[in-house]
């Protein structure tokens, strides 16, 4: 569901919204869609982001200070990626495959784990975060171990370890993806704590940013699939 990026201090009026399933997100504003409520996020074209959701799911808005404006391509954390050892970059295709043959051993649509990559390293094989997080899935060493990847490195482990983690994390919720993304960024622990998702604005924002890009290519999908009749 998110903000050491990219921030621009323009004034907007925003909302804090809380769900039945304990998703809490700052949006800048919501209506009502049929009926489904469509919640608007930040960035430089918020009428373009934003996440339906039922009309009963909605527990409480309330009116919370101006958010800034978020650009929509920025990296969710600053990631270094080291001069040394350079990785040619993969190929879209070599890119889909992965994430399609991982999707399919673990049950998981191929187009949220792509979403997860763009949100944790922008598809850069060799990211590093500054906490130490590697990889396109940004695996921290101690879980990479945990889930058997040598190289976090080499594309199709990270990317193995990463799906079979955030796989954990689903079955951990109950198929909630909104609290496994989460604990995909803050850790189980934090979503446990506050049994929801952490009040941190960067998880937040993670959330929201993983499942607008998530809704994102499956409307571009729907869209491109009368073409290849």
């Amino acid at each position: 569901m998110l903000l050491a990026l990219a921030v621009y201090p323009v004034a907007r009026a925003a909302e804090h919204v809380t769900l039945k399933n304990g998703f809490e997100q700052d949006c800048v504003r919501h209506e009502v869609v049929g009926d489904k409520i469509r919640l608007y996020f930040v960035g430089k074209n918020p009428d373009a982001n934003y996440m339906d959701v039922a009309g009963d799911a909605v527990v409480r808005v309330e009116t919370i200070p101006d958010l800034p404006v978020v650009a929509d391509d920025a990296p969710i954390a600053a990631k270094a990626v080291p001069a040394s050892a350079p990785v040619p970059a993969l190929t879209k295709a070599e890119m889909e495959e992965m994430l399609a043959h991982a999707g399919g051993e673990h049950n998981i649509d191929a187009d949220l784990l792509a979403s997860v990559v763009r949100a944790e390293s922008g598809g850069q094989v060799r990211a590093v975060s500054r906490t130490g997080a590697k990889g396109l899935m940004q695996l921290m060493p101690g879980t990479a171990g945990e889930l058997g990847v040598q190289d976090a490195f080499r594309p199709d482990e990270n990317i193995a370890g990463g799906t079979a983690y955030l796989d954990s994390l689903l079955t951990r919720y109950h198929d909630n993806l909104a609290l496994a993304l989460a604990a995909y960024n803050a850790g189980p622990g934090a979503v446990d704590k506050y049994h929801g998702v952490p009040p941190y604005r960067e998880t937040r924002a993670y959330v929201a940013r993983v499942i607008r890009e998530f809704n994102r290519r499956k409307q571009m999908a729907q869209v491109e699939r009368p073409s290849k009749g």
